[in-house]
């Protein structure tokens, strides 16, 4: 890995870190030499995965419980870091919440997602961009979205809402950063296909989290904003026409979701053989 920075010495700060893609995201990390900061709820899972960061890393690393969606509680940690590690250079926003579901769902639920899912994002970017790029330094800011933030296919609302909420969101920070700096910081959303997350049993076909971060790495040094994840279930051509169908809803006025419709199931099925 080239990008300056992901030098050895630096600091990555990964919430979610507990389990799945931000585990291995602060595994990867730490075996790179960075200094590694991971965030999660408290947690035996946030200790254990600390216990193996640590094991694996040439320099330092820290476990700081916090909760993603409470500002005064992310201020604390960036006020934390700043004084045991003097600032990020790569920020990894990657907690996310599953809860809530349908539209019968309790709006609590909703709420909790939304907060954790989108407003966890805006406040690691608000908290820790304004001390990144200092002096021309190269900085990174990946924030983790999700294809059903892209295709939206039915059965969890709410998620895709917040997914397609962090995609729109950080397509405008990638903007802001290019137009009115700190030119030195990029911006990133990763995408994952299909992975084998949290404590889940690995299924034939997905991904194991330490390939999406091997992907992500490589599409960062490649300069992607869209770092959008096949596995081994679903190509990147399809889901290329995946993404290029839902778009069409729209272009040709079809009716909504129409990949899951009816009267498309022919259209869609032609389509994408």
């Amino acid at each position: 890995m080239e990008h300056k920075a992901f030098a050895a010495g630096n600091v990555a700060l990964v919430t979610g870190a507990a389990l799945g893609i931000g585990r291995a995201a602060a595994l990867k990390f730490a075996r790179m030499g960075l200094r590694v900061c991971m965030v999660d709820l408290p947690s035996d899972d946030l200790d254990a995965s600390f216990e193996e960061v640590s094991a694996a890393a040439s320099d330092e690393v820290a476990a700081v419980p916090a909760d993603v969606s409470d500002l005064k509680a992310m201020e604390t940690l960036r006020d934390s870091v700043r004084r045991h590690f003097g600032g990020v250079d790569v920020l990894m926003n990657n907690a996310a919440s599953r809860v809530g579901r349908g539209f019968d769902a309790d709006l609590a639920d909703w709420r909790r997602l939304v907060e954790v899912n989108l407003w966890g994002v805006i406040h690691g970017v608000k908290c820790f961009l304004p001390e990144m790029g200092t002096g021309g330094k190269p900085g990174v800011i990946v924030n983790v979205g999700s294809k059903q933030g892209i295709t939206n296919p039915p059965g969890h609302p709410v998620y895709n809402l917040s997914k397609a909420a962090v995609k729109s969101y950080t397509e405008s920070l990638a903007h802001e950063l290019r137009t009115n700096g700190p030119s030195s910081v990029t911006a990133h959303l990763l995408v994952p296909g299909w992975t084998t997350t949290g404590k889940n049993e690995h299924r034939h076909g997905a991904w194991l989290p330490e390939q999406v971060v091997d992907y992500m790495l490589t599409g960062i040094e490649a300069g992607a904003f869209y770092i959008i994840c096949p596995d081994d279930e679903t190509s990147k051509e399809e889901d290329r026409r995946r993404i290029l169908w839902g778009a069409g809803d729209i272009t040709e006025n079809r009716p909504a979701l129409s990949r899951w419709h009816p009267d498309f199931k022919n259209a869609f099925e032609t389509y994408i053989p």
